[in-house]
């Protein structure tokens, strides 16, 4: 029985720590955090959207996280390593997020979906499901679910290819409940591949080509930073305001079809 509950409470506090990173760094764009222990200490992996906000100014950010997770949840020298995400808007966890700040704003929740569905899938998603429930109109509790693409919903490539995760946002109505299911293409591994085997012939570079090749990184130049791209989520949130209010709802498209 020792072993059963260290496992549990392993699983309580990672819960804990989840709940407490998603409000702590929530404008870096939080999606998920990597513990593995190591004899020196603690090894803690944190996947955001802006890296710079969590290190903060000469590693400020870093410094004081690290005494919270060593203090409050017990973690034995941890060792924080800030992973930045590629595509955001095919990770369910900062989807929620966003998706949630919406509705908390506001933003009715048919537009919200829509909006969610279509950046989703326009990111490269091979298939997304959003099921939304809760207090969405009256006093009764209801549910939505809205899919787009191709979705495995069982087997290995469920598995595999499917990723999810639950949010929850408190409204006027009440405490709605969102859940994120996004299929990646990447992910999924087909199951015969045929390869036909090619011969490589390998050239070796003139000398004159290898001096342009040199040249030529040498006059490459940093790209400068687009400051037009939002810097924090909230920042995100208020650019995608305006956009959602183009979004068409089924109710609009079946008043235009009367």
């Amino acid at each position: 029985m020792s072993s059963v509950k260290n496992v549990i409470q392993d699983s309580y506090k990672l819960m804990l720590l989840k709940d407490y990173l998603r409000e702590a760094i929530k404008e870096a764009g939080f999606s998920e955090v990597d513990i593995q222990k190591t004899p020196t200490g603690t090894r803690v992996g944190l996947h955001v959207t802006r890296p710079g906000i969590v290190i903060g100014r000469k590693g400020s950010g870093i410094r004081d996280l690290t005494k919270v997770l060593e203090t409050n949840f017990g973690l034995k020298n941890p060792q924080i390593s800030v992973i930045e995400i590629p595509k955001p808007e095919l990770e369910p966890s900062v989807m929620c997020n966003r998706m949630s700040q919406h509705l908390a704003r506001g933003t009715a929740f048919r537009r919200a979906v829509m909006w969610t569905l279509q950046t989703i899938m326009e990111a490269g998603a091979m298939g997304v499901q959003i099921t939304i429930s809760g207090k969405l109109r009256g006093e009764r509790s209801s549910f939505e679910k809205h899919s787009k693409g191709i979705l495995p919903r069982a087997g290995y490539h469920a598995d595999v290819v499917v990723s999810e995760d639950i949010a929850h946002v408190e409204t006027k109505m009440g405490l709605i409940g969102i859940r994120i299911r996004i299929a990646r293409k990447e992910r999924y591994v087909p199951e015969f591949e045929l390869k036909t085997a090619k011969k490589e012939t390998k050239l070796k570079p003139k000398p004159e080509v290898e001096e342009e090749a040199e040249a030529a990184v040498l006059e490459i130049e940093e790209v400068p930073y687009d400051e037009s791209k939002p810097r924090t989520e909230s920042e995100q949130i208020e650019k995608e305001e305006e956009l959602i209010k183009t979004v068409e709802t089924f109710e609009e498209v079946e008043e235009e079809l009367k």
